[in-house]
């Protein structure tokens, strides 16, 4: 807590706060060289009778330390150090002009628990955006090594879907699914995360490269079960259950991307009624696309046994098999982080 008000006072506030840590007055804050502050300044709770100058002095020593800084004022001497933060929040009743010009944020009801509420609104609009461009580039991936990989081996003559069977996958499973991602609810625990660099991507290397091994494990078992059905049924059963598998791909792995670490087994993903929805329509749809005879003719496609279908599914599971292991792997290294070798005293991290 930084505040203009003495010292004495600002430590009883930070008291029935709950703040802990050394009270110091502004003076003291400012003659501490740069190394000082740096050192000394998580062991400090308050720091009272404050200038601008001391305002803004904090935000950088914090933000030195790597930490994302927030800072609230309604003041004119505090939209100095508001401007400055990584976050600037103004009072919206009390505020003046220029702190409220100065801040990214203005409680218009000057409830500090507001502030609890937009971060947790913000983190689950950014939560479920990752999931849809993981989900999207994943399918994508997909999409384009699978035409690839026809044209090259002349699997299907070179053509794995037909047009319109394409389009079908895109506006159902695809589109279906990314708005079932999008509006889903977001992951239980974002509030007990630690903030994000502000300079970190939403696609990471890592992150990258796996989705790149998920659209080439999509291109594997589509074009498996299209070169091994074209020898037996032929090319229109081949192609039924070519958009049938990678339909199927592209539903499973919209449920391995809701989370990157928790396993899609879990309550949270049943118990999320939007996804639940719309991943039942994009079912039903796929079905409807082979059984019913307005879809046969549009698409070309034809109904398949019930063999046919455990072939297509049973190859699209393996989706769920990838990106489980990698989920687990995913957990032990972040439980060797919270426990590192040398045991109990170590700190926690949350993920």
């Amino acid at each position: 807590m930084i505040t203009g008000d003495y010292a004495v006072t600002a430590a009883a506030v930070a008291d029935d706060l709950g703040i802990d840590g050394t009270v110091l007055t502004g003076a003291e804050f400012g003659a501490m060289s740069d190394e000082e502050a740096l050192a000394k300044i998580d062991d400090i709770g308050v720091i009272a009778r404050v200038t601008p100058e001391h305002k803004v002095r904090l935000v950088d020593v914090l933000r030195k330390k790597g930490q994302i800084v927030a800072m609230t004022g309604d003041g004119v001497n505090d939209a100095p150090a508001v401007k400055k933060a990584d976050i600037g929040i103004a009072m919206g009743i009390t505020g003046t002009e220029v702190t409220k010009e100065a801040a990214v944020m203005i409680l218009t009801d000057d409830n500090f628990s507001t502030i609890v509420k937009a971060v947790e609104l913000g983190r689950g609009l950014y939560d479920n955006l990752a999931r849809y461009v993981r989900f999207q580039i994943g399918g994508l991936f997909g999409y384009i090594a699978t035409f690839l990989g026809a044209a090259i081996f002349n699997i299907a003559q070179g053509i794995p879907l037909l047009p319109l069977q394409t389009l079908w996958v895109s506006f159902t499973m695809l589109s279906i699914q990314s708005v079932g991602l999008g509006y889903s609810k977001p992951a239980a625990g974002l509030m007990e995360r630690p903030p994000l660099p502000p300079s970190r991507p939403i696609l990471t290397r890592g992150l990258i490269v796996w989705l790149a091994l998920a659209g080439l494990l999509m291109t594997i078992g589509t074009l498996s079960v299209i070169s091994g059905a074209e020898q037996v049924h032929g090319l229109a059963i081949a192609r039924t259950m070519g958009m049938v598998t990678f339909a199927l791909f592209v539903l499973f792995f919209s449920i391995e991307s809701k989370d990157q670490r928790d396993s899609a087994f879990s309550l949270d993903t049943f118990s999320d009624k939007t996804f639940v929805i719309t991943t039942s329509g994009s079912f039903v749809l796929l079905i409807l696309s082979t059984v019913l005879g307005i879809f046969q003719t549009v698409l070309k496609t034809v109904r398949l046994d019930v063999r046919q279908w455990l072939i297509c599914t049973a190859v699209a599971l393996s989706i769920v098999a990838a990106a489980e292991i990698r989920k687990a792997v995913l957990r032990q290294t972040a439980a060797r982080a919270i426990h590192p070798a040398g045991g109990p005293g170590a700190e926690p991290l949350t993920r």
